[in-house]
């Protein structure tokens, strides 16, 4: 049975590799390789590279690739790494092979700014999503998340990928429309990235502050199916005893569950939250 759990293991980590690869290829290929703007990353180490050697965009960044991937190898363990291989291999595999295949868009540059942006920052967080990386660029910014925790992957990606995007404008491009697309790419790129790896499991914190603790909690998990957490409280001018309702729920419920304590307990006090990422039942895992 645990052979069986691995081999399908393995091969959803391969499908996510070959799907987020089709978007990463067509970015990269398809609307940036053309776009005359420069690209962030070791991909955009690589996209300069193909502008002044002609060398593929997946081979150049296979190259860059190998130096960087055992510098950061102890920081990142082994199965890490081997996953970042497969799908760094995968990746660069689609993008000189399969993404030649299909036409290159030759409109306005910001628009194909955009597309690469969209497209690569949905791909590169499939693989994140997975435990994963495309290598380069990638290792050095998780190596960075896990000796600065509190910073955002998506964050660290920005600085990085800035740096990068200014010597592409300085070598290759060299003017101020390309930047800008440039830094379209990247912000467009972060923001997708910190989304679906951080936004997926935002929700609202709400707090009841109430007489009516069971009450309101027991209505909560049958209208709402909502897990409830009840803590005894005591008002600091009344000196009353009081119960506080702790309630981790989606955006889409808050406004039925204010309207709910409202009809049960009009003196209730409610404050709700914004949190920024909530784990368990209900939520993410």
């Amino acid at each position: 049975m645990k052979d069986r759990g691995r081999s399908r293991e393995i091969l959803m980590d391969v499908a996510v590799d070959v799907a987020a690869g089709a978007l990463i290829g067509a970015g990269l290929y398809n609307f940036a390789l053309y776009g005359d703007f420069p690209v962030a990353g070791f991909t955009g180490i690589a996209v300069i590279l193909f502008h002044l050697t002609g060398l593929p965009i997946g081979a150049g960044t296979l190259l860059l690739n190998v130096p960087v991937a055992f510098l950061c190898f102890r920081f990142l363990g082994k199965p890490f790494f081997l996953k970042s291989v497969r799908s760094m291999l995968i990746v660069s595999v689609l993008t000189d092979w399969v993404a030649p295949l299909f036409p290159v868009y030759s409109g306005e540059r910001i628009l194909a700014a955009v597309c690469t942006g969209v497209l690569c920052g949905i791909g590169y967080a499939l693989i994140f999503l997975r435990g994963s990386s495309t290598g380069g660029q990638d290792f050095i910014s998780l190596s960075l998340q896990k000796w600065k925790p509190h910073m955002a992957l998506g964050t660290i990606m920005m600085i990085l990928d800035g740096a990068v995007i200014l010597l592409g404008s300085l070598l290759v491009f060299r003017d101020m429309d390309g930047l800008i697309c440039g830094g379209i790419v990247t912000w467009l790129l972060a923001g997708i990235v910190n989304q679906i790896l951080y936004g997926s499991g935002r929700g609202r914190l709400m707090l009841v502050i109430t007489g009516k603790g069971g009450s309101i909690a027991e209505m909560v998990g049958q209208k709402f199916h909502r897990g409830t957490t009840i803590l005894e409280g005591k008002g600091g001018y009344s000196e009353l005893d009081k119960e506080v309702v702790v309630c981790a729920c989606g955006r889409k419920e808050i406004h039925g569950l204010k309207q709910m304590v409202r009809q049960m307990d009009p003196e209730a006090f409610t404050i709700i939250l914004e949190s920024g990422e909530v784990m368990g039942e209900g939520f993410q895992k």
